[in-house]
């Protein structure tokens, strides 16, 4: 069973005493009972956010009490008239319903029936809106915050109007000494102008002859202030700070104009080449497809407008020479540099695509009336694609060489720093996945020269380390009976245990075979392939031999984690 609700009925009784007397508005409205065409007339009184209601304006003890919080009041139509009867009897002695107005309150939780309400005229109806509109505690709550920002924000003014007039009293009472001080000096100064006017007398009677010394005294006197100057200037110009300086601004200059160079080169390389590859493309007999133009020219237009911004920067700081800021310019630069890594990791690809298309006549008949371009300056398109590739460098180097000759307390030194810092670090990251990017690439093109493949090289961690020949005194060799001799060049591809390696002459690849330097235990490790290989082998063993001295390119790593042995 369901518990009541419990509530100190003692207080709810005082606040509807304070609610008949104080209440923000009382008055009589009319309730609908439970019951949909029945009315009550009950006194309501309005008091902060509770509701109450009285059987007739002299009962003490409230009927009931709503409480108003989270509420809303709005207006509804009349009801429709009762059907006639008895009941329509009853009403007839009433006000028609088109002469009531009627509102509602809705409560903000679900299972709560509405209050309705009505009165006899609307402003009446809309006052009583209006009241229980604004009978929310947290409404108070807001304006009461409201307020006190407002308050505190006078407080701050009224503090401060009180700091600044403090000023402007002890500024007056300065001004006032000041002003005593001066007619002090004024005084003193008139006192000994009345004592000096004997003496100019006798100056103005002074003899010619002095006057002449004295003015040339005047023009030497200025003639060793300015040579003095003079000194001073060209002592500052032949010093060493001097000399940092212009080597610094002879660096700027030299970055700018190379910037500048390296935009028109993006130029040539977009216009002269990119675009006009991309309408070939989309020709009807294309010589070259979209995705070739995409694979060799990828990120170069982005370049191109990265660098023309920053070109636009640097000339925009020349002209304010000689006050050069350059450390914000890379600060907008390196966020974007990271398009230069697809470009770094791209490169040698885009170079092998560009050399497969050239393979069609059509393709490569109009590359070379793109490169016949005057702006070309004879430069082929691989010339082009190159350049990018040394710009990181070349920026390190104008920063380290442009750090050389700026003091420590410069004010855009450590920004410079940070700058190269950021750009050797991203130089080493494209370093390394060019030198990943080349060597996956070399493993699967070594795999592919396998006849039956090689699962070993499809694995990543697989290092290529070289390719050539190198004659080797004491080396145990595993041949197949279909090869008879020696050959001295072979391409090796080693990391771990594995060895790999292929002639180079017109043949079928050589399938993976085992060599092993000298040394007891490594000899004792070569048996046991030996003697392994030999049991594979179909003709007995008889094709696998030893030589001392053969022409061949192994050499062995060890596991992960210890050092690779010496090359044989």
């Amino acid at each position: 069973m369901q518990k009541s609700v419990r509530y100190n009925e003692g207080h709810a009784l005082h606040l509807a005493l304070l609610a008949r007397r104080e209440g923000t508005k009382r008055g009589f409205l009319g309730k609908r009972a439970a019951e949909a065409s029945r009315w009550h007339d009950k006194w309501f009184a309005l008091y902060q956010n509770v509701l109450f209601y009285f059987e007739g304006e002299q009962s003490g003890r409230p009927a009931g009490m709503y409480l108003l919080e989270g509420c809303t009041c709005e207006p509804v139509p009349a009801p429709a008239p009762p059907k006639p009867g008895a009941a329509a009897a009853a009403a007839s002695t009433r006000d028609p319903p088109d002469k009531q107005y009627y509102f509602t309150v809705v409560f903000g939780h679900e299972g709560q029936k509405p209050l309705e309400l009505r009165c006899e005229e609307e402003h009446d109806g809309k006052e009583w809106m209006d009241a229980i509109h604004q009978a929310s505690y947290s409404d108070i709550l807001i304006e009461r915050e409201v307020l006190m920002q407002k308050y505190i924000h006078l407080v701050q003014i009224v503090e401060t109007e009180k700091i600044a007039a403090n000023q402007l009293r002890h500024q007056l009472e300065d001004q006032d000494t000041e002003i005593e001080r001066l007619k002090s000096e004024i005084i003193a100064l008139n006192k000994t102008k009345e004592r000096m006017r004997p003496y100019q007398g006798n100056q103005e009677d002074e003899d010619p002859d002095i006057k002449k010394i004295k003015k040339v005294q005047s023009f030497m006197r200025g003639w060793l202030c300015r040579r003095k100057w003079k000194t001073i200037v060209q002592d500052y110009i032949c010093s060493p700070h001097a000399e940092s300086m212009r080597k610094r601004n002879q660096i700027v200059f030299n970055m700018v104009e190379a910037e500048s160079e390296y935009v028109h080169q993006l130029y040539v390389l977009v216009n002269c080449f990119l675009r006009p590859l991309r309408m070939a493309a989309s020709s009807k007999k294309p010589p070259i497809s979209h995705d070739d133009v995409s694979s060799i020219f990828l990120n170069s237009e982005t370049i191109m407008f990265l660098h023309e911004i920053f070109h636009q920067g640097l000339k925009a700081r020349l002209a304010n020479w000689p006050t050069l800021i350059l450390a914000d310019l890379f600060d907008i630069l390196l966020p974007m540099l990271n398009i230069y890594q697809e470009f770094v990791r791209n490169h040698q690809y885009s170079l092998q695509v560009l050399a497969n298309c050239k393979q069609n006549r059509d393709f490569d008949k109009l590359l070379k009336q793109y490169e016949a371009n005057p702006a070309c300056e004879g430069r082929m398109l691989e010339t082009f694609l190159t350049y990018p590739m040394f710009q990181i460098p070349r920026y390190i180097i104008t920063l380290h060489e442009l750090l050389a000759h700026t003091p420590h307390e410069h004010v855009e030194r450590k920004s410079l720093e940070f700058a190269k810092s950021k750009l050797e670090e991203l130089s080493r990251v494209m370093h390394d996945e060019v030198s990943d990017t080349e060597n996956i690439r070399k493993n699967l093109a070594i795999e592919r020269m396998i006849v039956e493949g090689c699962d070993i090289l499809l694995d990543t961690s697989q290092t290529f380390i070289r390719q050539g020949a190198m004659k080797n005194s004491n080396t145990i060799i595993v041949k197949h009976e279909w090869d008879s001799k020696l050959h001295s060049d072979w391409t090796l591809l080693l990391n771990g245990p594995d060895i790999i390696y292929s002639s180079s002459e017109n043949r079928s690849v050589w399938p993976i075979d085992v060599a092993i330097s000298g040394g007891d235990d490594i000899r004792a490790k070569a048996q046991e392939k030996l003697e392994i290989l030999k049991a594979l082998s179909n003709s007995g063993g008889e094709n696998v031999r030893s030589e001392n001295s053969c022409l061949l390119f192994p050499f062995f790593i060890s596991t992960s984690g210890t050092a690779p042995h010496d090359i044989i």
